[in-house]
């Protein structure tokens, strides 16, 4: 069993708490948080000790949980992982790539796990798609979201878009060749809604929308690979996969319908398959796969290199957007 202590018990701490609790393989030991509000709070409801400062909490326990805002995320990693503590940091992994640099050097030298917090990795959907995907060559996703002012002090790139960028990544082998960005800021001093084209040096291109002053919620994406379409919705937690394949004339449909594709090109069989997916919580399910990661010295699953790079295109995005439409 791993001592665990969480830093941060905002409104997503207060989830990994929840979920920490239901992880027989942690003994989650307590937690810090500055504002004696939600301190109070949380000591009640959790019947969870409160840590008098971060140091503290770090002295007492084998990983660290930091679920705190983004601009404390450096302060916080670099103090654990200079006592050797295994850590797990919510993304954005930090405010810059500089101090992102500065971190995978600390890890290098402390020889402990870290695991940035990309959950979409984890959804249900994403994870029974997997098996399907094979050089994708174009990929679509919109992530829209009725406004809510937490989170509105940094772009919609870093708060929304960078779970996609991180998707994207994941699943297309290869190095990006261009990207180009636009963006307008509505409600808040930076954007809003933004929309930016990833091009890999192997031909998939991926164009990505994100939205928080949206009138409904959507999380979807859609993957096109040569003879298969693959859509995600992650918000729904469903999966469809349309696949597409020769057939000689007259053969059984089966589950699919057959298509003539004209005078000497012969037929083909389009198959819609909606594989069952199994329920379960992400935040829960990743917080599971860290804890083995340590336990078992393998790598984890979103690697501080993984938040590195999605940081890194989510900041050329933000880039893009001010050679476009001027610094906000």
């Amino acid at each position: 069993m791993l001592k665990i202590g969480i830093l941060g018990a905002g409104h997503l701490g207060k989830i990994h708490i929840k979920c920490i609790q239901e992880i027989k393989e942690y003994d989650l030991i307590g937690f810090f948080d500055p504002d004696n509000e939600i301190a109070k709070k949380i000591e009640e409801e959790f019947h969870l000790s409160r840590y008098k400062s971060v140091d503290e909490l770090i002295d007492s326990v084998d990983v660290v949980d930091i679920v705190t805002p983004t601009i404390s995320h450096f302060e916080c990693a670099s103090k654990s992982l200079r006592k050797f503590r295994h850590v797990f940091i919510e993304k954005p992994i930090v405010t810059s790539l500089d101090e992102a640099k500065e971190l995978i050097k600390i890890t290098g030298e402390a020889n402990v796990k870290v695991q940035v917090g990309h959950v979409e990795r984890f959804n249900p959907a994403f994870l029974a798609a997997e098996s399907f995907f094979h050089k994708p060559m174009f990929i679509e996703a919109h992530r829209l979201a009725q406004f809510n002012p937490r989170g509105t002090d940094v772009p919609v790139i870093l708060d929304l878009m960078i779970h996609d960028i991180d998707i994207v990544l994941s699943i297309v082998k290869s190095s990006i060749r261009k990207i180009s960005a636009s963006g307008v800021a509505v409600v808040s001093d930076t954007p809003d809604i933004a929309n930016a084209r990833i091009e890999f040096d192997n031909g998939c291109v991926a164009n990505l929308t994100a939205s928080r002053i949206s009138l409904k919620n959507m999380r979807k994406t859609r993957i096109f690979q040569k003879d298969t379409y693959i859509s995600i919705d992650f918000l729904k937690k469903e999966l469809e996969v349309v696949r597409i394949k020769d057939v000689e004339k007259g053969a059984p449909s089966g589950m699919g319908f057959v298509i003539d594709m004209g005078p000497g090109k012969g037929f083909k069989q389009i198959l819609l398959d909606k594989p069952e997916i199994k329920s379960s919580n992400a935040i829960k399910t990743e917080l599971e796969s860290f804890y083995s990661a340590i336990i078992n010295n393998t790598v984890p699953s979103v690697t501080i290199n993984d938040g590195y790079s999605a940081l890194e295109v989510a900041y050329k995005v933000i880039e893009r957007i001010q050679q476009t439409i001027g610094a906000y």
